[in-house]
């Protein structure tokens, strides 16, 4: 899968396909199968990916060791290679399976 997601978060274009097409294709789903309104399943999963963004972005952080590489003003703990374009696409990815979750509950709920 690695070498799978460092082709899909090669540049920022593809990456956002990813993301566009991937969100399309779970907002499909939620219109169709589970009868949300196109804004209703688009909120949640905003809410939802937005969400995960947080929790995905310190994963995997190594701060940089190299003190020349460190600019004036820089925390020392900054990530050296943050890899935000794969954490979009895992965030993407996990919001998704967490979306189809949540809206197959909604019934149970009584929503």
């Amino acid at each position: 899968m690695g070498s799978v997601l460092q082709v899909l978060a090669a540049s920022t274009l593809r990456t956002l396909g990813v993301v566009v097409l991937f969100t399309a294709a779970i907002v499909a789903v939620a219109v169709n199968v589970f009868k949300l309104t196109i804004f209703g399943a688009v909120a949640l999963y905003f809410v939802l990916w937005w969400t995960l963004l947080f929790a995905i972005l310190p994963l995997r952080n190594q701060a940089e060791t190299d003190p020349a590489r460190l600019v004036p003003g820089q925390d020392p703990g900054a990530p050296a290679v943050p890899r935000l374009r794969e954490k979009a696409i895992w965030t993407t990815l996990f919001a998704g399976a967490a979306f189809l979750i949540a809206i197959a509950a909604f019934p149970l709920a009584g929503l």
